[in-house]
Formats: structure tokens, C-alpha cells, sequence
């Protein structure tokens, strides 16, 4: 965990080169990102001392900002390229969507909680960064749009639905998030789309806090 009394900078560092660095975080341009955007800023001030711990931290209405080793796990397995179009569901207080885009992807964050929207699109103006962002519901992505290089479901979830997979781009399109029931361990998934089915591939274990909007529905029974 980064000490509170570090400058923001040198916990950035810090976080790289103790939480990132060491657990199988590789890619220059991701660590890069990291070491630049100030994580501090998506966060209410009084939250500011634990920006860089290596936790999840605690938002309103039972969200949180993810872990940074957690984040930056998935964000490697994402593997955006620059220029390719990237779909943030869960953005949040805007954290991932800024990395992403620092690290060159043109990145769209969908929330449906606007008052956090709200907060990432003044951190996300602040530093300059060229993201869009949209309200809406967390499980209905943004259909009707050009298809996606990438989909980042930041946040726990019971399944994919079904979709998003055509919201993916054919042959190319790749969605990356972390399966698991409330209360229970998670593992990130990475799909890559391969015609109208999106197989899930299981990585590593990973859990946070369960992303609403991905409820399981059970069966009707008498």
C-alpha cells in the first residue's frame, strides 16, 4: 500500500512499481498510463489518502473504484490498440476510461448511475482527454452504434448478455470483465467474438464488488 504521506506522483510510481510491476503487468504503454493519470482525481477529496492502496475503494449507492492491480489486469487482457473504439460499461467515477484513452483508445464510458457519470466527465475533462460518455442502463451497452474493437465491463457480473456480442466488431471485437455471484469469488473472462457467439475464455482469478444491471433472472417455478 502506497503511503498517505507520499506526493500523488511518487505513489503513482509507487503503485507501479510495487502492486503492477511485480504481478504480471507488462505492457509499457498501460504502465506508462498509469504512472500518469492521477488516480486521485476520480475520488471525492476525502478519499484522496487511499487512492493508490491496493483495494477496491468505497463509492456511494454500493460501488467502488476497482483495485489498481485488478484494473490493470484487466486492462492488459483488453489490449487495446490506438484508435481502436472502446466501450467502458460500469465506468464509474471515469478512472479506466481515462487510462484507456491515455492509452490511445477512443473510448466511450456508459454509466447508469449519473451523478458518478457526472464526476468522471469533470476529472476526464480536467486532464484534456477526448471521452465520450452516455447514461443508461449497464446491461443494454450502446446498440445501434458502430461495433466495438473492445467492451470493458468494469465491475463483477453474473453472465454477459447475449447482446453484446453483435455490438462487438466481427472477427476482431473482444469483451473482457470478471464472472461471479454476489459474495463469491470472480475470474476475469476474456470474448472474442467468433460470428453471432462470444466464448468465454476463463484467465485469473479476480473479484470486486458486483456491477449492478447483470442480475440473474431465475426460472419461474409453481
Amino acid at each position: 500500500m502506497a503511503s498517505t504521506t507520499l506526493p500523488f506522483a511518487a505513489a503513482r510510481q509507487f503503485m507501479v512499481d510495487s502492486q503492477l510491476r511485480p504481478n504480471k503487468v507488462a505492457n509499457p504503454v498501460l504502465l506508462d498510463a498509469m504512472r500518469h493519470v492521477p488516480r486521485e482525481t476520480f475520488l471525492p477529496p476525502p478519499l484522496w489518502s487511499v487512492a493508490y492502496a491496493d483495494q477496491d475503494v468505497q463509492l456511494a449507492g454500493g460501488r467502488v473504484l476497482i483495485a489498481p492491480l485488478a484494473f490493470a489486469r484487466l486492462a492488459q487482457l483488453l489490449d487495446p490498440a490506438p484508435g481502436e473504439r472502446v466501450l467502458v460499461i460500469g465506468s464509474g467515477t471515469g478512472y479506466a476510461a481515462a487510462v484507456l484513452a491515455t492509452c490511445g483508445a477512443r473510448v466511450t464510458a456508459l454509466d447508469q448511475d449519473q451523478a458518478l457519470l457526472d464526476i468522471g466527465r469533470s476529472a476526464i475533462a480536467a486532464l484534456g482527454l477526448a471521452v465520450s460518455s452516455q447514461c443508461g442502463p449497464h446491461r443494454d451497452g450502446l446498440p445501434g452504434v458502430q461495433p466495438w474493437d473492445g467492451i470493458l465491463i468494469q465491475g463483477k457480473i453474473e453472465f454477459v448478455p447475449e447482446g453484446l456480442a453483435a455490438q462487438l466488431r466481427a472477427g476482431s471485437g473482444r469483451l473482457v470483465t470478471i464472472l461471479g455471484k454476489p459474495g463469491q469469488p470472480g475470474v476475469a473472462v476474456l470474448g472474442e467474438r467468433q460470428g453471432a457467439q462470444l466464448p468465454l475464455a476463463r484467465t485469473f482469478d479476480c473479484t470486486t464488488a458486483t456491477l449492478p444491471g447483470f442480475e440473474a433472472v431465475a426460472d419461474f417455478q409453481f
